[in-house]
């Protein structure tokens, strides 16, 4: 018999049997900025080009480029619960794979830290700590939406004279659902998404008068890169009034830059980052509600023109009255002081691709657990896990002291007066690097 001349088993297998094999070298040069501008990154040593993909993600195309030419791993698991829905988009981006004799990550060469905390994750996972307490988020939203009309009946009932008029600025002040909102925005108080995302826009569209989407596309790179110059928006802002960080700090001095007296910023910080923020709660927002940005830098549609158009007139009418502003003043105060001690004390540079879960456990202290159950969504165990219910903070932290300890990594623990007062601190070391650096730089 002859000899059979048609093609051999191996080779009429698909070619998604004979994944092509790359190098970090080759993932790092696909990142968004070179010729053509392809992104590529890598999920669980897996490949995937995301150039075109980038425009059309859900979360917004510059929280998923940040991470072209990294690996994206542990940021992909924790913004995403519903990883067989996302596997459906993942699936046909795939190029190919990580050679066997590359690292699982090129940021960090520390196998043994990589696995251990893949581990704690499966193992806070097992335990439902990701799991939400509905009771517990339903309580939560009753007593701020009690204290929210209690504000506005008291001054409706017993006019604008002193007494009432600054009972009503008390109860809308603690009245704090910027934490409530950005649980939802965490995808934290409901298991499915649509209903946190439908919830959120209650309470911020509704009830605070800013946009969801906007403020979504923003947190959203902000936890995807911390702290880090160009990829965390919430850096953006702060040049013109606050020089953060060693390394801006010394840049501006070099350049001979003075927006502020930097040196200084320690002594003004109290006093002008609260309306700061009040403004930037305000007008501007307010005016973008109508307006929302693409889809492709929207986490999901925003509410009807129409209704957002009667939404900003309304807030727009709200926000004129000193009654507001002046809650909007005391709730901006307490809110920069409760979520820049956690943010302005940590380490501050341009993205060095550093290990993604690392970045947390250096930067982020943890704080005593009432507080930070009903006060502070921003604390180590946020950050690490986004999508873990406030509720679960407590009992997820000695697991994750535990990590850090059998790794050699300081955890940070700091009662809420030291962590006020590394503010401060932050902010004098870097207006004397300022300093420094415009005098003889």
């Amino acid at each position: 018999m002859a000899p059979q001349t048609g093609p051999t088993k191996k080779e009429t297998q698909p070619l998604a049997a004979f994944p092509r094999l790359f190098t970090w070298e080759e993932v790092r040069v696909h990142n968004g900025r070179g010729q053509g501008r392809e992104q590529w990154l890598v999920i669980n040593r897996k490949v995937y080009d995301v150039s075109e993909f980038s425009n059309r993600h859900p979360g917004g195309k510059r929280v998923i480029g940040h991470y072209a030419g990294q690996d994206a791993t542990d940021a992909f698991v924790a913004f995403h619960n519903d990883k067989d829905l996302v596997k459906k988009y993942l699936k046909p981006l795939q190029i190919g794979e990580l050679a066997p004799d590359q690292p699982s990550s090129e940021a960090n060469k520390k196998e043994s830290l990589l696995e251990d905390f893949r581990e704690l994750r499966c193992d806070i996972e097992k335990k439902g700590l990701l799991k939400p307490d509905y009771t517990f988020f339903f309580l939560i939203f009753l007593h701020l939406l009690i204290l929210d009309v209690s504000a506005w009946l008291v001054v409706w009932y017993f006019g604008i004279s002193s007494v009432p008029f600054f009972a009503g600025v008390a109860l809308f002040t603690i009245a704090q659902m910027s934490w409530f909102q950005h649980d939802l925005g965490h995808c934290s108080v409901f298991r499915k998404p649509k209903w946190n995302r439908l919830m959120q826009m209650v309470v911020i569209n509704v009830m605070k008068g800013l946009p969801a989407c906007w403020w979504n596309h923003l947190h959203n790179q902000h936890h995807a890169k911390p702290n880090c110059f160009r990829k965390d928006p919430d850096l953006n802002m702060h040049p013109l009034l606050f020089s953060l960080g060693k390394t801006l700090s010394m840049e501006l001095g070099k350049k001979k830059k003075k927006f502020m007296p930097y040196n200084y910023q320690h002594r003004y910080f109290s006093s002008e980052y609260p309306p700061f923020l009040t403004g930037l709660w305000g007008p501007r927002p307010i005016m973008t509600t109508a307006s929302p940005p693409p889809p492709q830098d929207d986490a999901f549609q925003e509410v009807p023109m129409d209704v957002t158009a009667a939404l900003r007139k309304f807030h727009q009418r709200r926000n004129s009255c000193l009654c507001v502003y002046m809650p909007r003043y005391l709730e901006s105060t307490w809110f920069i002081w409760v979520s820049q001690m956690n943010h302005i004390p940590m380490d501050i540079d341009y993205d060095k691709n550093e290990d993604w879960k690392t970045t947390f456990f250096l930067g982020n202290p943890n704080l005593p657990t009432l507080f930070q159950t009903f006060q502070l969504p921003s604390i180590q165990s946020c950050s690490l896990f986004p999508t873990m219910p406030r509720h679960n903070y407590c009992k997820a932290a000695p697991l994750v002291k535990a990590l850090c300890e059998k790794h050699g990594i300081e955890y940070k623990s700091k009662t809420l007066l030291t962590a006020f007062m590394d503010i401060l601190n932050s902010l004098k070391d870097s207006g004397e690097h300022w300093l420094e650096a415009y005098l003889h730089g």
